[in-house]
């Protein structure tokens, strides 16, 4: 059971050092009192857009993935369609937005179905997964520069078992279908 926030346990801000900006974050360090002794201590943040995810879901209940080679691990990844939520865009507005570009589908119906915060000792940021229902192809794809991959279909019934098999190995799309599993009750389209 979750308990209420303990005041006593924030640390107050002090200063913030701004620091480099690399377009999809930004490193700076932040200056802050330790609650209890007063004592002033460095901590590295990673200041981040917010992100958005998307399980998109067909008329047959199939998953609209997409592949794509990660520099980060140095292979490809199954994922789900997602990406940064620009500046002044609402979150629904940027989840739309990736599953047009990245798959070239729009769906009939979208509810916001979770939100999780990355990495909270490090990022400022929140990552908001939403459930696209009915999707279906409306046009071509419409990638960024940086942007290759491929889009693949799985059957929702499948998804544990990529999950569970290593196929599915991103935190942030495993936190998404955590979020439809919670929500429907089990690997199926949640009713309503």
């Amino acid at each position: 059971m979750a308990t209420a926030s303990r005041p006593d346990l924030d640390w107050a801000v002090v200063r913030e050092h701004p620091g480099e900006d690399y377009r999809v974050f930004e490193v700076m360090r932040i200056d802050a009192a330790h609650p209890e002794t007063g004592e002033e201590r460095s901590f590295s943040v990673l200041r981040a857009p917010d992100w958005v995810n998307v399980i998109a879901l067909t008329p047959a209940d199939e998953v609209l993935l997409v592949r794509q080679y990660r520099h980060g691990t140095r292979r490809q990844t199954v994922e789900i369609p997602g990406g940064m939520v620009d500046p002044g865009e609402a979150p629904g507005a940027a989840a739309r937005r990736e599953l047009r570009e990245e798959t070239g589908c729009e769906a009939a119906r979208w509810i916001e179905i979770g939100v999780v915060e990355p990495n909270p000792a490090i990022q400022t940021n929140r990552c908001f997964t939403y459930l696209a229902l009915d999707a279906q192809p409306v046009g071509a794809l419409a990638l960024d520069p940086g942007e290759v991959l491929t889009v693949e279909r799985a059957p929702l019934a499948a998804i544990e078992a990529m999950i569970g098999g290593g196929q599915i190995t991103h935190a942030l799309v495993v936190a998404g279908f955590f979020h439809l599993l919670a929500r429907a009750g089990g690997w199926r389209r949640p009713a309503g």
